[in-house]
């Protein structure tokens, strides 16, 4: 399921070129891996129980489905903002 670790951070697109390449790579895995979680979590059939891991530990509780899709996507969302955030500040930067 989906972590709470996988937040952006605000000044994540203030950081120079070089240290944006490692981050930028690093987002690109983690929208590839919500990309999977909203897409596992859209062909659930109705029924399915869903369970969300508690953060840092092996404990796992029930949730709701279409909670969880919802909050999926919503990640996905500010992860994919937050990678084109990077592009474009190093368009930016190329430009110059």
């Amino acid at each position: 399921m989906p972590s709470r670790g996988s937040q952006p951070e605000d000044g994540a697109a203030l950081s120079s070129a070089d240290n944006s390449t490692p981050h930028k790579e690093d987002l690109s895995s983690k929208i590839k891996e919500q990309k999977i979680v909203v897409d596992e979590l859209s062909n659930l059939k109705k029924n399915r129980k869903v369970y969300r891991q508690q953060q840092n530990s092996n404990i796992f509780f029930l949730a709701d489905r279409t909670e969880m899709l919802s909050e999926s996507k919503n990640i996905l969302d500010e992860l994919k903002k937050e990678y084109q955030e990077i592009e474009n500040s190093e368009k930016t930067k190329i430009k110059k």
